[in-house]
Parts: C-alpha cells; sequence; structure tokens
C-alpha cells in the first residue's frame, strides 16, 4: 500500500497537471522531490518529463527529480517511451532523453535524517560516500549498487535481504 504522496507519474501528463492544480498538492515555492518514473505505460511521457525538467529549470533550489527504474535506455526501450519518441519525433530525441536520465541523481538525504531514492536500500551500501561516488552520466547495470536503489522493493514482512520476484 502507497503512502500519500508515493506515486509514479509514468507519463500520465493530465494526472500531473492535476497534481499541480490540487490546493493541498504541490506548490512549487515549497522543496518538492520527485522520486522518478517519469516515463513509460503513459500516453504523454514527452510532456511529463518535459514539465517536470522545466520546473526544475525554473525552481533549481526547491525542484529535485531524482532517477528511477524507468529512467534507463533498456527499460523505456520496452515499455512504450521509446515507441512514443520514435513515433512522436525522431529516436534521437530517445536519445537525449536517455543521455538526460543518466545524468539525474539517485539518491536525496534531506536534512541529515532522510534518505530518499526511487527503490530501496542495498545490502552493498555501508555509507553514503558511496552514494555520492556513483559515477554519472551512467547505464544502469543488472546488479550492484546503483540497481538496487532504484529496482530495490522493502517489505514490511520480510528480514534482512532477498530477492525480487
Amino acid at each position: 500500500m502507497q503512502e500519500k504522496g508515493q506515486r509514479d507519474v509514468h507519463g500520465q501528463f493530465s494526472d500531473l497537471l492535476r497534481l499541480f492544480e490540487l490546493e493541498e498538492g504541490i506548490h512549487l515555492r515549497q522543496i518538492t522531490y520527485f522520486l522518478g518514473d517519469y516515463v513509460d505505460r503513459g500516453k504523454q511521457s514527452i510532456e511529463t518529463i518535459c514539465l517536470l525538467l522545466a520546473y526544475k529549470i525554473k525552481y533549481k533550489e526547491n525542484f529535485f527529480l531524482l532517477r528511477g527504474n524507468h529512467e534507463c535506455a533498456s527499460i523505456n526501450r520496452i515499455y512504450g517511451f521509446y515507441d512514443e519518441c520514435k513515433r512522436r519525433f525522431n529516436v534521437r530525441l530517445w536519445r537525449t532523453f536517455t543521455d538526460c536520465f543518466n545524468c539525474l541523481p539517485v539518491a536525496s538525504l534531506i536534512d541529515e535524517k532522510i534518505l530518499c531514492m526511487h527503490g530501496g536500500l542495498s545490502p552493498e551500501l555501508k555509507n553514503l560516500d558511496q552514494i555520492r561516488n556513483l559515477a554519472r552520466p551512467a547505464d544502469v547495470p543488472d546488479q550492484g549498487l546503483l540497481c538496487d536503489l532504484l529496482w530495490a522493493d522493502p517489505d514490511k514482512d520480510m528480514e534482512g535481504w532477498g530477492e525480487n520476484e
């Protein structure tokens, strides 16, 4: 069950617009974090990511975009973003977005207390410097720290580490 505020956008541009319009929704002068999965599945991934990037430029001090597992070429090639870019514009646009996604941060530490990321922790993570030292731009490998930060699924019913299904 997702808590309030924990939702993937996945190219649902109209939902994103509603989120910004809601009275209790996002106020762009407040600090705002998006934790990834901006593209794929929805019909307007291009508009969705362009609006989010525009807000990042306009509100650079308080608007933060982290990378999700769909901001990865091998994933969004399958789940719709590649096809949308190719159909509506060209493959070069998809490659440009891929270059952008490969540079997005994968985690953020708020007030030295709250560690944000799209996925979950990793058994490889021993200290936060490991996250700070992740090279960018980077494609997402099939395993390891970067992969786990984007793909790990916390499970309150499980102790320790386990494989995803």
